[in-house]
């Protein structure tokens, strides 16, 4: 049997009333004296929908160093999803990022290390740089923070140099992950299976070698960040 429905008449001034069928619920409105905006309703729920990270608060761990493609375009893909994302520092207010073998521009601080725990955040996000991971192991509060993400099971992503606070915050026996070809050693030695892929997805556990790897990180850590919690990742 063929559905009807009656259009409102917008002209005439008069109260219209309109069914649309929807694949998962009907939509009614009511009007008078305009044209109801279907494509703005449409793009609205379209927004809402492909939202992956929506409530999801997201630590990215970082100091002075850091390399500043693996920061800013990590960010940028999480706070598209909507994730909330802030920066985690040892330092106050600044830190400057590095770029072609140069400093880079600064980036505001929102907390430092010592006033947050991973209780506050759903996810963590370590970037590389060879000056970044380097200082921050330096600093135990940052490293505290790395490994009580992996004692709440949360994910954690990393990419480049960033391995390096893992080793430090001796998370990585028998964990599979990639890094920075440099790191491979000190990886393995710390109990690490390293592969050499762009992207390695361990239980919650994400890596990647390089700036080069960006696109396949950024799609993997979005995927592990929205499935949350997850039980094989432990210190």
């Amino acid at each position: 049997m063929t559905s009807k429905s009656k259009n409102p008449d917008f002209k005439s001034g008069e109260q219209g009333f309109c069914d649309v069928e929807w694949s998962w619920r009907m939509l009614y409105c009511f009007q008078s004296g305009a044209a109801f905006d279907w494509l703005k309703v449409i793009a609205n729920l379209t927004t809402t929908i492909m939202s992956l990270l929506k409530d999801v608060r997201v630590a990215i761990l970082a100091t002075n160093g850091f390399e500043e493609s693996e920061l800013l375009e990590p960010k940028r893909a999480l706070e598209k999803e909507e994730a909330e994302v802030l920066l985690i520092s040892p330092e106050n207010d600044e830190i400057k990022g590095w770029k072609d073998k140069n400093w880079s521009d600064k980036i505001k601080v929102d907390a430092r290390v010592d006033q947050v725990s991973a209780s506050d955040f759903d996810a963590l996000l370590i970037p590389g740089g060879v000056i970044n991971p380097d200082l921050l192991r330096r600093d135990q509060a940052s490293v505290d923070f790395v490994k009580s993400f992996f004692e709440d099971h949360k994910p954690v992503a990393a990419i480049c140099h960033g391995p390096q606070m893992l080793i430090e915050a001796e998370v990585v026996k028998d964990r599979t992950l990639t890094s920075f070809s440099s790191i491979r050693k000190d990886l393995e030695n710390a109990g690490a299976i390293w592969v050499d892929e762009e992207v390695v997805v361990d239980n919650g556990l994400v890596t990647s070698r390089s700036p080069k790897d960006l696109p396949a990180f950024n799609n993997k850590m979005v995927e592990e960040f929205r499935e949350g919690k997850h039980a094989g990742q432990t210190a």
